[in-house]
């Protein structure tokens, strides 16, 4: 399980999350949204260890801040927002990368598998450098499946921590990610993604934390977290919201109105 418990952090003189608490748990898709400016990187970025913060954090009942990175590399995986690569690595190469950190480095199969998975086997000999926006997000991904290919090993539950991990795909794209994320939670996994689609969060996601101005206010199922009310708090617009037969809220973005 991931434990979050009363985290504070700032960025600069700013300071940006106060006193969150959360847990996700594995088997479970936690989608983490708000408006911008809200926090949401950030508190991946703290729950990461990658920014100083006040507060406690474990993943899979290990002290995040006292885990020896190599450690905590054999059970998360992360997809951060943006990810500059400085050299002409292959496609291949990159997914290498992932492979190494994990578990996973004696699998001969492994970086064709992981490229599979999100629809890349034939761009495996192309120079990174080469690739479109998306195409650059889809080979992060497949790095970080080869990390933490199986979703539970000797050490517990796996993680995937995702950063908007679909804010630069088309539509098939987009629901190609998700559905294997939603995959890799099925089978045991733990899934942690920021998120702006709210739409697609309520369809994949088991539960939503909703900040607004790094504050929790809302956490549960996403036809819990998804009102009216929130969403005209948290985007200063009235959205129309629907829902279908056994499936979450959805809205579509011509409903919305001016305050």
């Amino acid at each position: 399980m991931l434990e979050i418990a009363d985290l504070h952090a700032s960025l600069g003189r700013r300071k940006v999350l106060h006193g969150v608490s959360l847990t996700a748990r594995p088997g479970e898709m936690l989608a983490i949204c708000g408006p911008n400016g809200a926090g949401k990187s950030t508190l991946l970025r703290a729950a990461l260890g990658e920014i100083p913060s006040q507060g406690r954090i474990s993943l899979n009942g290990r002290s995040v801040g006292r885990t020896r990175a190599a450690e905590m590399a054999r059970i998360r995986a992360v997809l951060p927002q943006d990810t500059q690569v400085a050299f002409a690595f292959t496609v291949a190469e990159i997914v290498a990368m992932g492979q190494e950190a994990g578990d996973f480095g004696t699998d001969p199969d492994l970086i064709d598998r992981a490229l599979s998975a999100v629809g890349l086997q034939a761009h495996a000999a192309r120079s990174f450098q080469t690739l479109s926006g998306g195409e650059r997000q889809r080979s992060h991904l497949a790095r970080a499946l080869a990390q933490v290919w199986q979703p539970e090993g000797p050490d517990g539950p796996r993680w995937l921590f995702l950063d908007e991990p679909v804010a630069s795909l088309d539509l098939g794209h987009q629901l190609q990610v998700m559905r294997l994320a939603r995959n890799y939670a099925d089978r045991g996994g733990g899934v942690v993604a920021v998120m702006h689609d709210l739409n697609l969060s309520a369809m994949f996601a088991d539960r939503l934390a909703f900040l607004i101005d790094g504050r929790l206010v809302a956490d549960g199922p996403p036809g819990e977290v998804l009102t009216a009310d929130l969403l005209e708090r948290a985007y200063g617009c009235r959205v129309a919201l629907n829902t279908a037969p056994g499936r979450g809220p959805w809205f579509v973005p011509q409903a919305c109105e001016a305050p």
